[in-house]
């Protein structure tokens, strides 16, 4: 594996402070701890609450301001990319899919994703599997093989409070590093013949 790692998470929730970027910065942090120096990570999480407004009133790519064209750019040029969403109306929500609209179709191919998602119970945590994995399907990414959902007792003012979690989530980026090493060692473009789909 390259000595240097680009992590990009995109955080879908609206508000501010947030559980989903709180658990997408836990993510981030037990990836660093779990790596312990191994591979620098440099990470950016880029928050809908924050830039979603240089999305909502475009329509087409070239439309988006520079800082929107800038996240774009960040997402498609990731090493990893985690991806979370609140629960909204049983899916993602709606800005989080209208910023992965303007990703190229191409531009994720086989590159590693860890889903994660956080909602009011453990009833929502099919999402992962049923909204999030076949999004990224799409794009050909290389979904991880466990997403992380976390509830709302999960947390404590908004920072992750329940060991479960982080177990669950050392769990999923160790079953992960096999595909994120993956990326280093053998990178694949896109053939002509998936250029012609």
């Amino acid at each position: 594996m390259s000595s240097f790692l680009n992590v990009v998470a995109v955080s879908g929730s609206l508000h501010a402070p947030s559980k989903t970027t709180a658990l997408v910065r836990e993510i981030i942090r037990v990836l660093e701890r779990t790596l312990d120096g191994a591979v620098q990570v440099h990470a950016r999480t880029i928050e809908l609450s924050d830039i979603g407004h240089d999305f909502a009133g475009a329509l087409r790519r070239d439309e988006l301001s520079p800082a929107a064209e800038d996240a774009l750019r960040s997402i498609e040029g990731a090493d990893l990319l985690i991806v979370a969403s609140p629960v909204y109306r049983a899916s993602f929500t709606g800005l989080f899919k209208h910023v992965f609209d303007f990703v190229g179709q191409y531009a994720l191919l086989d590159t590693p994703v860890l889903l994660a998602a956080t909602g009011g119970s453990d009833r929502h945590a099919l999402i992962i599997d049923h909204q999030l994995r076949p999004l990224f399907s799409f794009f050909q990414a290389l979904t991880l093989p466990l997403g992380v959902y976390a509830k709302d007792a999960d947390f404590t003012d908004y920072v992750v409070t329940d060991p479960a979690l982080d177990e669950r989530i050392v769990q999923a980026i160790n079953r992960g590093l096999p595909l994120i090493r993956a990326r280093f060692t053998a990178p694949v473009g896109v053939s002509d013949y998936v250029g012609t789909w």
